[in-house]
């Protein structure tokens, strides 16, 4: 068994959110990621794609998820899968908090074309 702490190092603040890493390759895991996502009211993530099936679970507030052309309101007790590879965008309408889970591996891209790697998922 292995336990795993959030910690300010383990803890990635953007514009958008505050990811807080749980498991990873770094923290031992060797199959799936997790991570809790806070966001503030309003606040929306860019456009963007990743490479691995997703899954959103939020715990508290609400989100709206635009996946492709589709767009959901998803709430605690809820969950979304958004699949590798879609467009999406998440936009907090309260303010709001979500454990998320993919597979090892992930990396988002920017409609640019920019691949970025997912700091808390490695």
């Amino acid at each position: 068994m292995h336990v795993v702490t959030e910690t300010d190092a383990r803890t990635t603040r953007t514009a958008a959110a505050a990811m807080f890493g749980l498991a990873a390759p770094s923290q031992g895991s060797t199959e799936l990621c997790t991570w809790r996502v806070e966001m503030a009211a309003g606040k929306e993530t860019p456009v963007h794609t990743i490479d691995r099936e997703q899954v959103w679970m939020p715990i508290s507030g609400a989100f709206e998820v635009v996946i492709g052309d589709e767009t959901e309101i998803v709430k605690a007790g809820q969950a979304v899968m958004v699949p590798g590879g879609a467009t999406r965008r998440l936009t907090a309408l309260e303010d709001a908090q979500a454990l998320v889970a993919m597979p090892v591996g992930g990396q988002a891209a920017l409609p640019d074309g920019n691949k970025v790697t997912l700091p808390w998922a490695v």
